[in-house]
């Protein structure tokens, strides 16, 4: 069941700004879950913050996804008091089918939405907006990760959110740095799209919409915020990591598939122009070296754990998948989610024809001289791997990322 109580939007704007920008109109959506008592101030803050300063016109909808307190009560209160605020409900949680709900039937031309502590500054929202109304962009994130965001929260969190990020960045060349800010809009018409592609109904909602629309050749601008961490969240930490490795599995096969993005004329991104051989030998260098110091910095972390050959085995995947995903934005020049995962496994094709190659001299000089010194031996690596080295090379820029092959 779905009950509806939509707002109207504020068109009259003698208790706002003192100009009104035009008749644009943005509808900001606040999913909420069981917050009968935090509901009430937070929207009269936003509602209060937006009649003041925003520009345009607007709706805020408070979107009950099935809560067993007070929570409809108060928030169908604040919607016969307050104008513009409406409230839906919907008899199934889940953040992302929230959204999907009220974007889905929103005729306003940009949609939002934040989270119902309004964790992140409230002065974000405009420059939010404001690209999507320009017509600058298609979407638009608010960010702590960014280096303008002042952000306050616990360590754990810290290195949960860092690591999340990094892993979509390496595994799924995300180009985004923030995908799960509860601070986010889209232009209607863009949205609505994406909305029929997008499976997820919780959590890994925000970022497979972020990765289809990345895919799909659309610009996603990020705003740093002032965001402080809710002291009072009831967020399972460890069911949303593991939900949101099964969504980026799902969206990794679905790529693969060639179904991992939604065709939108005139959107795509124009063609780079790839590096010269030169540059790209350099960068190679360079990330082959960061690289490996990565490797023995995780090989010394998991060997304190576990034996030597899977501690190795361990080290060797992680820095493969990083080494190909940098390799792939910084020495090829390629961004986006297109072919990324096919990247990934090409990529470790290659490495393993470098490590083959290593690992066969090795063993053909044992083979030949079984007395040979610690000296022949160092040096005899050194040279292989430097052959592989230079294999991988060749292989990734005249196969892997060759651009006849984009």
């Amino acid at each position: 069941m779905r009950q509806n109580l939509r707002p109207v939007p504020a068109v009259d704007g003698r208790d706002r700004a003192d100009t009104v920008v035009g008749t644009r109109l943005v509808e900001v959506v606040v999913p909420v879950y069981n917050e009968q008592h935090s509901l009430e101030r937070c929207v009269r803050e936003l509602h209060a913050y937006l009649a003041e300063t925003f520009p345009y016109d607007y709706l805020i909808t408070v979107a009950d996804n099935a809560s067993v307190d007070g929570t409809w009560e108060v928030a169908t209160a604040l919607a016969a008091e307050l104008a513009p605020v409406g409230a839906v409900h919907l008899d199934l949680k889940g953040r992302g089918r929230a959204l999907r709900e009220v974007w889905g039937a929103s005729g306003a031309d940009v949609v939002a939405y934040m989270d119902v502590d309004l964790s992140t500054g409230l002065d974000a929202f405009l420059p939010l907006v404001a690209p999507l109304l320009s017509g600058h962009s298609d979407l638009a994130i608010g960010s702590r990760l960014h280096r303008g965001s002042a952000v306050v929260r616990g360590p754990k969190r810290e290195f949960i959110s860092r690591t999340y990020n990094l892993l979509l960045r390496a595994t799924m060349a995300a180009g985004f740095s923030d995908a799960q800010c509860g601070f986010k809009a889209g232009r209607t018409e863009v949205v609505k799209r994406l909305l029929a592609e997008v499976e997820d109904n919780a959590w890994f909602f925000d970022t497979e919409l972020l990765l289809l629309a990345e895919a799909s050749g659309l610009r996603i601008h990020e705003v740093p915020v002032d965001w402080v961490d809710d002291p009072d969240s009831r967020v399972d930490i460890v069911r949303t990591v593991v939900d949101d490795l099964r969504g980026m599995a799902r969206v990794a096969r679905r790529t693969l598939a060639g179904k991992g993005s939604v065709d939108l004329p005139g959107r795509g991104r124009g063609a780079r122009v790839p590096p010269g051989p030169g540059r790209q030998a350099v960068s190679f260098a360079v990330v082959g070296g960061l690289c490996t110091l990565a490797y023995l910095l995780l090989f010394l972390l998991a060997r304190q754990v576990v034996p030597a050959l899977a501690a190795n085995a361990l080290a060797l995947a992680v820095t493969a998948v990083v080494n190909t995903a940098a390799n792939r934005r910084f020495t090829f020049g390629v961004t986006g989610r297109r072919g990324a995962l096919r990247h990934q496994l090409e990529g470790g094709l290659a490495f393993l024809v470098g490590l083959v190659l290593s690992s066969g001299a090795v063993a053909g000089l044992h083979a030949a001289a079984p007395d040979a010194g610690h000296g022949v031996e160092l040096a005899v690596l050194v040279a292989a791997n430097a052959a592989a080295t230079l294999v991988r090379f060749v292989l990734l820029r005249a196969w892997v990322f060759h651009p006849r092959r984009a």
